[in-house]
């Protein structure tokens, strides 16, 4: 399915992630992209397998090389979403149709890449979401996803086959010990207390309980954005006070080796860490659209 561009026609596919049901804001949407004149098709993918059959609708022509590579000027997709762990959903499938092989390697993808540019996403916040900065008004998102800007976002990639968008936070209530490294540079190593750990593409982890982390986390500038907070007592004597000493680097890629399991909040999403996890930057592999 190919965008038609030449009777003032759009193609948009209009996923809602959010409990598996299309409701109003979606349908708001839908109906303002409709009066702008774009063929509309909504899905409610339950699984990932039906999400993966709906992005083959953004494939481009095979290539010679048999490799699967999204349309230059395909279907607008727009995803209606009340967490970024929803988007992120989304982009992991997209990763997992197009990034080719390590052995399959085309001479056309750059140097610094494992993935094509993705298709751009249009995100309909739900629920008083406040996802990337973007309006949750459904003609506003509609009027976006028509006439608005292509942003170019960085891209996470783990270790662990999943991406991240905003960025990640490791830690919680206990102090923990893991070696923490950004390229070549060592922000914590094994036997050390930790409070938390910020892993920031985004803003969304800049600050941690009133503690700026990573303030500086820029979501198009190449580079993650990593800050270790270590507890620290200062003062003399017997008139010491503790506090917490900020760690931090900022790099291409950061990998965490906790000591022993650690909570880990991943685009707002729970989970632990229990191996050694590592996060690098692919510049540029998402694109997002803006008003």
């Amino acid at each position: 399915m190919r965008a038609r561009e030449a009777d003032g026609v759009r193609q948009v596919v209009l996923l809602s992630l959010a409990d598996g049901c299309l409701g109003a804001p979606v349908l708001a949407c839908r109906d303002a992209l409709v009066a702008e004149g774009a063929e509309v098709a909504t899905a409610t993918p339950g699984s990932d397998a039906e999400l993966d059959e709906i992005i083959t609708r953004l494939d481009g022509p095979r290539r010679a090389d048999g490799l699967a590579w999204p349309a230059a000027e395909g279907p607008r997709l727009v995803v209606a979403a009340a967490a970024v762990g929803q988007v992120r959903a989304v982009v992991r499938r997209l990763v997992r149709r197009y990034a080719p092989p390590p052995s399959r390697r085309p001479a056309d993808l750059a140097a610094d890449r494992t993935v094509p540019d993705l298709p751009p996403i249009g995100v309909l916040p739900l629920y008083g979401a406040r996802l990337f900065g973007l309006p949750a008004d459904p003609v506003e998102i509609a009027k976006m996803v028509l006439h608005g800007t292509p942003v170019r976002q960085d891209l996470l990639r783990t270790d662990a086959g999943s991406v991240t968008l905003d960025g990640a936070l490791v830690g919680g209530t206990e102090p923990w010990s893991a070696r923490v490294e950004v390229d070549d540079t060592v922000l914590a190593e094994p036997g050390e207390p930790i409070v938390a750990c910020a892993i920031g593409n985004g803003p969304g982890y800049a600050v941690v309980d009133g503690l700026p982390l990573v303030p500086g986390a820029d979501p198009a500038d190449g580079a993650v954005d990593v800050a270790v907070a270590v507890p620290v007592r200062t003062g003399r004597r017997w008139r010491t006070r503790a506090g917490v000493e900020v760690r931090r680097a900022r790099g291409r890629a950061v990998s965490v080796q906790p000591a022993a399991e650690v909570p880990l909040l991943d685009d707002g999403v729970d989970g632990t860490l229990t191996r050694k996890r590592s996060w690098w930057t692919e510049r540029g592999a998402w694109t997002l659209l803006r008003p």
